[in-house]
């Protein structure tokens, strides 16, 4: 056995991790010749390898005899177009509010300021006169907007899509916490305030970030405003991420394999450069592995930069460096790289399919990972260690077992391996937070999206507020480069 595939032997038997994630249908690519290989069966193999090494295998709670899952506390992750009519308006519901439970509720606003929020925007002097006046309408209607209120600005987040720059993530919260069942439980047990906490993310960052609030001085306006932005961009996520998936922070450069809350890796990234090319904030989807892929050029590249005359008029070039080019009889030249150690994508990339072609993928220029700023691809993520990367996902995804992904990644040839478990893949841009060492730190604003949250977070609340954005999706001119 060769050196090379001894290594890679060696980095598959450490990369088996416990699964929980969806079941989905393995998908093909249409945009991509394939050789695919039929899912590997041998779920039990991999498990049985898990637990050889010390690591517990969570159990599918959607294979046959599980249990079915619980709304408020299992994810729905998927991208776009997850919901019936995500633009559809969430009615404020009225019920009937006690005076007890309604000072429940006043004193839950005095502690918002806790959770990065304006006790203000709540009004609770207009809540304390309605609670004055006893019950009846008045106070039924008053509460149970002031609770509508807590609730969408916990749950969803207090900024509004409009200021949320390049963000492409459809909330599921709405769906699974509907208002009116949270105030119907904040009723029925008469805990307010627990209610309402349960609503928070359960992701231990926003933990550190609230702590991080409780420690900065009411005189040191701008870190409290910069903790309180970035708690709400948890809000923008679902509440619940999963129990295990993979979380880039852009600004960071930093991509993170998580289970159960705890990270397992931990990879360098390169990500869009500022301008059109941005990397965009998505929720999506893993829904398989390309081996030693091939790569179809852009025209913004093959015409653009001139590369498919190149290509067609010096052939021993263009060997060298894997392309292969032809020329249509309209005389449109289409130029694809062939696997090897020049593809523009190394040996691999995440199929993850979204209409803003961004995946993750190797690189051959690996280089760039020493740089401190690595702003600098074209709107996708190239990833550190990509191949031990890819075969993690393949092997958790039951995709294909420990000894046949090595044999995929190692023959040369382009493979898809489809997964029977997919994997949330989160593209976050958090510029404070917790790094990969655990400690609580600023990253740069690379791409200015941090202006229109502070200001928003200064503006008065803003309510009936949209769950998707009217941003325009723009796939990225030259993927994988």
């Amino acid at each position: 056995m060769s050196t090379s595939r001894n290594l890679l032997m060696a980095c598959a038997a450490t990369l088996a991790m416990p699964a929980l994630a969806q079941d989905r249908a393995p998908q093909g690519d249409a945009r991509d010749e394939t050789n695919t290989p039929s899912p590997s069966s041998a779920a039990d193999e991999n498990d049985d390898f898990a637990a050889r090494i010390g690591l517990e295998v969570a159990a599918d709670p959607l294979s046959e005899g599980g249990v079915g899952v619980d709304p408020i506390s299992s994810p729905v992750v998927q991208g776009q177009g997850a919901f019936a009519d995500p633009a559809s308006p969430h009615l404020d519901e009225v019920q009937q509010w006690p005076v007890a439970s309604a000072e429940k509720l006043l004193a839950a606003i005095d502690g918002m300021e806790a959770e990065g929020l304006v006790p203000a925007d709540y009004k609770p002097d207009e809540l304390r006169a309605a609670i004055d006046a006893g019950e009846g309408p008045a106070l039924d209607s008053l509460a149970s907007r002031t609770f509508t209120w807590l609730v969408e600005d916990l749950r969803d987040g207090r900024t509004p899509m409009d200021s949320r720059r390049q963000w492409f993530v459809v909330d599921p919260d709405p769906d699974l916490l509907p208002t009116g069942e949270m105030m119907t439980q904040a009723l029925k047990t008469g805990d307010v305030a627990g209610t309402l906490a349960s609503l928070n993310p359960t992701h231990p960052d926003y933990a550190a970030l609230r702590d991080a609030l409780a420690k900065t001085a009411e005189s040191d306006t701008d870190r409290r405003q910069m903790i309180r932005a970035n708690m709400d961009r948890w809000r923008w996520l679902g509440r619940d991420l999963g129990q295990q998936y993979l979380l880039t922070n852009v600004p960071e450069y930093q991509l993170r394999l998580t289970v159960n809350d705890k990270i397992i890796r931990t990879y360098r990234t390169v990500v869009g450069a500022p301008g059109r090319t941005a990397t965009p904030q998505l929720a999506e989807t893993v829904e398989g592995v390309v081996f030693n892929p091939t790569w179809t050029v852009p025209q913004s590249i093959v015409k653009g930069e001139g590369l498919g005359n190149r290509v067609l008029n010096n052939p021993s070039w263009a060997r060298a460096q894997g392309y292969k080019g032809t020329r249509a009889e309209n005389g449109f030249i289409s130029v694809v790289q062939q696997p090897g150690p020049t593809n523009s994508l190394g040996k691999m990339k995440l199929d993850m399919p979204n209409e803003h072609a961004i995946f993750l993928h190797d690189t051959p220029a690996r280089q760039m990972f020493q740089q401190e700023n690595r702003a600098l691809s074209h709107g996708c993520i190239r990833t550190e260690r990509a191949l031990e990367l890819a075969m993690t996902v393949a092997i958790l995804g039951q995709g294909a077992g420990k000894d046949e992904v090595v044999e995929i990644s190692s023959s040369g040839e382009y493979t898809k391996v489809p997964v029977v478990k997919t994997m949330p893949v989160y593209i976050t841009y958090f510029t404070m937070g917790t790094d990969i060492d655990g400690k609580m730190r600023s990253f740069e604003d690379i791409y200015e999206r941090d202006a229109p949250v502070l200001a928003s977070l200064d503006a008065p609340r803003m309510g009936n507020r949209a769950r998707v954005t009217d941003e325009e999706v723009v796939p990225i001119a030259a993927p994988g480069a």
